[in-house]
């Protein structure tokens, strides 16, 4: 037995390793990880492997990801979770120190060969991250920016002159994606006020909205509700299970009872940046195959 490990009895009188993080040292089986479900998958991940510099944050990480459907991710602090969710579509490229191997598919395209076009794979692809991030602008202004920024939406003088401005469309569209982040009938008549005036709950929803102006396939939250108090935290959630009904939803979370509540199916990552484990929700929580699993999920370590 290495340094790293030391032994316990479990409830049969077997002994078992554990690893100094309280982890079993068992063996992962690919069956474990091998989820089968109806329907197309939206996103195929193959022997990922990430590097920061010397650091190897991800090993081998191969999964399908249903389309229109909540995947969970969880695991204890620093096991790739977060680093997995931004390969999805490539925000590691914004690290330097970043290595990326292994692919990623996109309705069947591989999102890492060359000639990809950033701009609208993260348009395809939009990420809703921790901490609310609206810009200091108008909450219409908000919501427009990534239609206008891409082009889909003229405004302006000049756009007027030609014949081109585009105000009746945004009206429609900011409407339309503040309806579809359940946020609406609080703003309807304060569009023109600085999105840093609302409520934090209301600020995540917000950027939910302006993530959904652009038409997204996929989109990915980072712990969207681990700032919020429980009553914006239960909107989040409730949320996320109608965004379903339409887009594909990859959400991180440490919140094991909202991975339950709201998700369709669970991958759970361990230390050392492995996909230990990859099932239907209810599967993972109520009779996991793996020992490591079983420990994380009752509250044994992380």
């Amino acid at each position: 037995m290495s340094e790293s490990e030391t032994r316990t009895r479990t409830d049969s009188g077997t002994e078992r390793s554990l690893t100094t993080d309280g982890e079993s040292d068992e063996e992962i089986r690919a069956e474990w990880r091998e989820y089968e479900f109806e329907g197309e998958a939206k996103l195929s991940v193959s022997d990922l492997d990430v590097h920061y510099g010397d650091d190897h944050a991800l090993k081998g990480v191969s999964m399908d990801i249903p389309e229109e459907s909540v995947t969970a991710l969880i695991g204890p602090s620093g096991c790739g979770k977060s680093t997995f969710l931004r390969c999805l579509n490539r925000m590691n490229d914004r690290i330097k120190s970043a290595s990326v191997d292994g692919s990623v598919e996109l309705d069947g395209e591989g999102i890492y060969g060359d000639g990809v076009d950033l701009v609208e794979l993260r348009k395809r692809v939009g990420m809703v991250f921790q901490a609310p991030n609206p810009f200091p602008k108008s909450i219409r202004d908000n919501v427009s920016y990534g239609p206008r920024k891409h082009g889909d939406l003229e405004t302006g003088l000049i756009a007027r002159m030609l014949g081109r401005d585009d105000a009746e469309a945004i009206d429609t569209l900011v409407e339309r994606a503040l309806r579809q982040a359940a946020l609406w009938e609080e703003v309807e008549d304060r569009l023109d006020d600085n999105a840093l005036g609302l409520s934090g709950g209301q600020q995540q929803r917000l950027c939910i909205a302006r993530c959904l102006a652009v038409d997204p396939d996929v989109i990915l939250m980072d712990e969207p509700a681990s700032a919020l108090d429980p009553v914006a935290t239960a909107k989040i959630e409730d949320l996320i299970e109608q965004l379903a009904e339409e887009y594909t939803v990859v959400v991180v979370t440490h919140n094991m009872q909202q991975a339950a509540r709201i998700s369709d199916q669970t991958a759970v990552f361990l230390t050392g940046g492995q996909l230990v484990e990859y099932d239907d929700t209810d599967k993972i929580f109520e009779n996991p195959e793996s020992d490591r699993v079983e420990d994380y999920v009752t509250g044994k370590f992380g």
